[in-house]
């Protein structure tokens, strides 16, 4: 079945440059197609329009539409990772360039949010002793990237070493 919603990412000019960047980053990607602008513009003709791609089989469509719009934090995109290794591989390719922002959060190189996030935070966070939860949330406020293992420390009050 189709996917019904393909998130639609408006660029400047990079759309190519972060499909291709994007690919390199996760596994099973793909680009799909390059659409170029035609004589009817309103680009110059033959520069990239469109480009869509798939992340590990998610349908993406990158616009290079101009300046006037760009990312902020009102949308981000959420990695769920199975574990530490992984975390650490997503957090590092997509802060090349890019920058830390504080509980898991960064923005890549083109102003792109993500949320790098650890299987079992729910559990963490979720903890039926509210004491548990309140140790690992102070835990994860003082964190850029997340630590699934220091976090389940808190939780149980092992103090950081």
């Amino acid at each position: 079945m189709p996917q019904k919603i393909t998130p639609n990412l408006w660029f400047d000019t990079e759309a190519e440059e972060a499909a291709n960047f994007y690919i390199s980053v996760f596994r099973n990607s793909r680009i799909v197609n390059v659409a170029r602008y035609t004589e009817a513009g309103p680009r110059p003709a033959g520069t990239v329009m469109t480009v869509e791609f798939e992340l590990d089989g998610q349908t993406f469509v990158g616009i290079n539409g101009g300046p006037q719009f760009t990312f902020d934090e009102a949308v981000s995109f959420q990695i769920t990772c199975a574990d530490q290794e992984e975390v650490d591989h997503y957090w590092d390719r997509l802060t090349e360039g890019g920058s830390e922002g504080q509980c898991g959060w960064l923005k890549d190189r083109f102003g792109l949010s993500w949320q790098v996030v650890p299987t079992g935070m729910a559990e963490v966070f979720g903890d039926p002793d509210p004491k548990r939860a309140e140790r690992a949330m102070q835990a994860m406020l003082k964190m850029r990237k997340l630590d699934v293992a220091a976090l389940r420390a808190a939780a149980d009050g092992v103090p950081a070493g």
